[in-house]
């Protein structure tokens, strides 16, 4: 497959800087591109490759950085690869057809151009809409509910009751529905409350792999519309996310927590039970949400707080601690005298 500068030019709505005619065959990273190659500079970390790089062309955000070569300028550089990403590797065609060893109840609805892969389970009551993929060995639990233009990556299991919205996705190794960790501690046995509700998923969302989403012990969890959960996160009974938060690895939400539309939670942050994260907010990674936040601009640390004061607090601490290395240094020298 390969395009011209023009045509590439053209599908992220960009200005077009030496030769329009060039092809390209394939798009690589800036540090490691080769003649016939786009790529593009994202991050200034990298700016150091744009003299070096032996790219055809190169998609950046300012004429001035392309120093005369083949290039394309956009406002953002990041959105635009993504784009020339999927001109040059579209979605492969499903083959919209079911497997005659999947195995479907006759009370389930299937709509039109639905792929179902070997080994998939789908139990009575289920309704799945149009065009939408179930991956090979996933299990479908009954009266859910799939919209139309989703995909459930293999091994992938929703359990009762759940719904998704349309063009969602679910990828391999994910459990959505299962239960709540909801118990009453006892001196000779922890009493088990029972998980009643469902998961509610919204249209556009993407749920990474080896993730689970915990079914509401009473009602609903819920995730908003355009949110994308990556891997390895953990969503607890009854919590609400907003629409359109970006969720990173190995994040773990506990139950009832409320998180408002647009938020971003970094890596490795936790999250404790009935608080509420205002809209906007930003969770530095490795960061603990011990209290509700208001919202609309940055945390860090433990307990998570506004970025400015824990870097302030962050600050301090280091200055005490020399304060008090060179007060040990100076009772230390005090006692030799």
């Amino acid at each position: 497959m390969k395009f011209s500068l023009k045509e590439i030019s053209l599908s992220v709505n960009g200005n077009i800087f030496g030769d329009p005619n060039i092809e390209i065959f394939e798009v690589a990273e800036i540090q490691n591109a080769k003649n016939g190659s786009i790529s593009f500079l994202g991050n200034n970390m990298y700016a150091k490759y744009l003299e070096t790089t032996e790219a055809s062309a190169t998609i950046v955000s300012d004429e001035s950085l392309l120093s005369g070569r083949n290039g394309i300028v956009v406002d953002d550089p990041q959105l635009a690869i993504a784009k020339v990403l999927s001109l040059f590797y579209p979605d492969e065609p499903l083959s919209q057809k079911i497997h005659s060893k999947s195995h479907i109840s006759n009370s389930s609805e299937v709509g039109m151009n639905v792929t179902i892969e070997v080994g998939a389970v789908v139990e009575s009551g289920v309704k799945i809409g149009d065009n939408s993929f179930v991956g090979a060995n996933s299990f479908i639990g009954r009266n859910t509910k799939i919209g139309s233009g989703c995909k459930i990556y293999q091994n992938a299991v929703l359990y009762h009751s759940t719904i998704m919205g349309n063009n969602s996705i679910v990828h391999s190794s994910t459990v959505i529905g299962s239960d709540g960790f909801g118990f009453i501690p006892g001196d000779e046995q922890h009493h088990k409350i029972p998980q009643t509700g469902r998961v509610v998923i919204g249209d556009n969302v993407e749920i990474g792999a080896n993730s689970a989403i915990d079914r509401a012990t009473i009602g609903e969890t819920i995730i908003g519309d355009m949110s994308k959960l990556d891997n390895l996160v953990h969503i607890g009974h009854n919590v609400q996310i907003g629409k359109a938060c970006l969720i990173t690895a190995q994040v773990g939400i506990a139950g009832s927590t409320k998180i408002g539309d647009n938020c971003q939670i970094g890596g490795q942050a936790g999250v404790v039970p009935h608080v509420e994260i205002g809209p906007n907010s930003i969770i530095a990674a490795k960061s603990g949400v011990t209290k509700s936040l208001a919202g609309n601009q940055m945390y860090g640390g433990y307990p998570a707080r506004p970025i400015r004061e824990e870097h302030k607090r962050n600050a301090v601490h280091r200055e005490v601690l020399s304060i008090k290395k060179k007060l040990n240094h100076l009772i230390q020298n005090s006692n030799n005298d």
